[in-house]
Parts: C-alpha cells; structure tokens; sequence
C-alpha cells in the first residue's frame, strides 16, 4: 500500500483539490442564502412564515464536504509521515531529514504532504520502495 503510485498521488494532491472545493462550496452556500432572502419572508397557506428549509439542507451538503475533506487530510498526513518514517532514502547520512519532513507534514500540513511527495517519491529515480 505504501508503494501504490496512484494512492499516492491523490492523497498528495486530494486534500488541496478537497479544500478548494470547500472554499468554493462555502461561497455557493452563502450567495445561495444571500440570493434567497425573498423565499424566507413568505407566509404559508395559515399565514404563518414559512421555515426556510433551504438553509439546512445547503447546510448539510456543505457539513459532508467538511467531513470528507477532514477525513481525507487525516489519513492524507497519516500515510506520508508513515512513509517518510519508513523510507530507505532518508537513512544515512540524511537521518536529519526523516524528522525534518515529519516535522514539515506536521506543521505544513496538506502542502509539506504535496511537497514531500514531489521531492521524495516523484522526482527520485528510482523511487523508494517501502518494504512491508
């Protein structure tokens, strides 16, 4: 699972493409709300307002791509410091480097992942296999 080229690859670049659509979802929701002003001042049948129920349910979709995002960041920094730790090419003379990049992944966050996986594991010839 640590040598998976494609595993790799969307969890280096999947949480920044999850935090951009975040972003932009976060946006949607509000100028939904913003244009939507007129529908919560409506009365029903009784002449009771009406509940704007489209607030929840923008609410919601917006709670499940925080969720996702999350989740995916979590495991996205669980598997590259597990990576790093286990990587052959940081052994020797860089053994400075294994903590250094758990530190970046640590504290960067979704760019020291991205950044680790280009330096690395991309860019290396050959790339480091990982042993089970």
């Amino acid at each position: 699972m640590l040598n998976n080229k494609s595993l790799q690859t969307f969890l280096a670049i999947g949480p920044l493409v999850a935090f951009v659509l975040l972003f932009i979802g976060y946006f949607t929701f509000f100028f939904a709300i913003f244009t939507q002003v007129s529908t919560f001042e409506e009365m029903d049948s009784v002449g009771n307002p009406a509940p704007p129920t489209g607030i929840f349910v923008g609410l919601g979709v917006f709670f499940i791509l925080i969720m996702l995002a999350l989740f995916l960041s979590l495991f996205s920094l669980i598997y590259f410091i597990i990576h790093a730790v286990k990587n052959p090419n940081l052994e020797g003379e860089n053994s400075n480097m294994r903590i250094v990049w758990v530190l970046i992944m640590a504290f960067v966050g979704g760019i020291g992942q991205l950044i680790y996986w280009i330096v690395e594991i991309k860019s290396k010839d050959p790339r480091p296999i990982i042993p089970n």
